[in-house]
């Protein structure tokens, strides 16, 4: 029997709705598929916009910083003690939180963007240029920029007595630039590897001092009392602000307000006050324990 023209295009618009309907149906399964992928490999949740409400949150942080985040040989430190706080006021605790390292040569907000981690807690400085990118919470403390030297040195009171004497250098670090270009300070820069070896080499005499903020400071002289090493000092002579924030995404405005209430109680139930005497008391620095000036969570206007 011969088929009419009209019915032929009807039953070939039938047939390519099918295979439509099943490609549409095969790109879900495939969706579904990589995200229980990229949950399995512990992931964060980029496409979630806050982290309130989750169950789950990935937390960068340092693992190479005496008193503030290192592995002893577990995480350890204050910053990781603030985290796990932050976390646990948000709802999420124990295991499904989740740290990944940090450092100094990689990009802390690339790895907000991009979803790698949910927050950043590493003394991570608010900046004018950071915050074009990321949205900060906090901050959780107010650091400085302070000196570090051998006890025996007392000719060392400011930052202006640095002239003339070798200054340790951090590779990634900018705090000898504070020192020498923006001070205007003569010291002599001295490559070092990370702050663990700057400690060795004062105490050894290989340099002068160390520069840099003052908990990271904190965290090297409690190690070296711990440590029966040849005795540093802190200066105590702070001559820049360094808030520590909280790194979010962009838009999480909810998250960030969220956070801000956690640091805000912190303070107010002497959680954060009892950790910094915990891990810097020993340390001879002058320690501030009232809430910091928040930021805000208002994001800046493009252009502005």
């Amino acid at each position: 029997m011969r088929v009419r023209p009209n019915a032929a295009r009807r039953a070939a618009v039938r047939r390519q709705a099918v295979r439509s309907r099943a490609r549409r149906a095969a790109a879900v399964l495939v969706s579904a598929a990589l995200a229980a992928a990229a949950a399995a490999c512990g992931t964060a949740d980029a496409g979630t916009p806050s982290v309130v409400g989750r169950d789950r949150l990935v937390i960068g942080v340092n693992e190479d910083q005496p008193g503030l985040g290192f592995r002893d040989p577990d995480l350890r430190g204050f910053d990781i003690d603030v985290t796990r706080e932050i976390a646990r006021r948000l709802g999420v605790a124990g295991d499904d939180v989740e740290f990944r390292p940090v450092s100094r040569d990689v990009n802390r907000e690339d790895m907000l963007v991009s979803g790698r981690v949910d927050m950043v807690v590493a003394s991570y400085s608010i900046t004018p240029e950071r915050k074009t990118k990321v949205l900060f919470a906090g901050p959780y403390y107010v650091a400085h920029q302070d000196i570090l030297v051998r006890r025996s040195d007392t000719a060392v009171r400011n930052v202006r007595d640095l002239a003339g004497r070798r200054l340790c250098r951090v590779e990634g670090s900018l705090s000898h630039r504070r020192v020498i270009e923006e001070k205007g300070v003569n010291a002599i820069p001295h490559d070092s590897r990370g702050y663990d070896q700057c400690l060795r080499s004062v105490q050894d005499g290989v340099v002068d001092a160390v520069s840099t903020d003052d908990l990271i400071l904190a965290g090297l002289a409690a190690r070296a009392r711990g440590g029966g090493a040849a005795a540093v000092r802190l200066v105590n002579a702070p001559f820049s602000d360094e808030p520590y924030g909280v790194g979010l995404r962009r838009g999480d405005v909810a998250g960030c307000e969220a956070v801000n209430k956690a640091i805000t109680r912190m303070y107010q139930d002497g959680t954060i006050p009892r950790l910094l005497r915990q891990w810097f008391g020993s340390s001879g620095l002058r320690l501030t324990t009232t809430v910091p000036q928040f930021e805000g969570c208002d994001e800046p206007v493009a252009g502005s």
